[in-house]
């Protein structure tokens, strides 16, 4: 069993050198569920919304930080920030430096280079990653939209660290349910997150 500050983790071979965690933030198993978390924030919550997300004023064009385009900016402001900062990532602010939030490349990396099949692991149904003679399983956890969680056992979405760059009110996140994809949401949305590091 590989441990890194707590929390185990496998090594997919993947050509990057980057290690997945086992399992969700906010959960103990694989087959958890864990914690939702709107892009850009480390807490989970009750009501997933502009009129709640932490970098905006209420509206999805007056962004407030990771903004890259002046019309969708509170004020026109802008940033050069295309990547969660660490103290805004709900996997390195709730396990520790070392771990963060998958980048879109990360994401499309597993995808390229493991085996990807839908399988029921003790009862949940998620999709499992297998490459390198180990694996790691992401449960259909679902999602928050406004006050309500929808799709348990039939989606699983998971952010991505990456902004949108023509559309900076989403971010880049992986989701499957009859498809893989990796795409593009608003992001007030309450998905889960997955943890990686690197032992380069």
């Amino acid at each position: 069993m590989n441990i890194y500050q707590g929390h185990e983790f496998v090594d997919l071979g993947l050509p990057s050198g980057t290690l997945w965690a086992t399992c969700n933030v906010g959960a103990v198993n694989s087959e958890e569920f864990g914690s939702y978390f709107a892009w850009g924030e480390t807490n989970p919550k009750f009501l997933y919304d502009w009129n709640t997300y932490k970098y905006c004023n209420g509206h999805f064009k007056k962004l407030t930080k990771y903004c890259n385009k002046r019309n969708y900016g509170n004020n026109t402001c802008t940033d050069l920030l295309t990547n969660l900062q660490d103290s805004d990532d709900a996997a390195t602010a709730n396990w520790g430096k070392g771990w963060q939030t998958p980048t879109k490349e990360q994401w499309e990396e597993l995808l390229l280079n493991s085996k990807f099949t839908k399988t029921i692991r003790n009862g949940v149904e998620g999709k499992l990653f297998e490459a390198n003679g180990n694996s790691i399983f992401l449960p259909a956890a679902g999602y928050h939209w406004d006050n309500e969680l929808f799709d348990i056992g039939s989606y699983g979405g998971y952010w991505s660290r990456s902004l949108d760059l023509e559309s900076p009110d989403n971010a880049w996140y992986y989701y499957f349910d009859s498809i893989d994809c990796i795409d593009v949401d608003c992001r007030f949305g309450g998905f889960s997150v997955r943890p990686v590091h690197s032992v380069k």
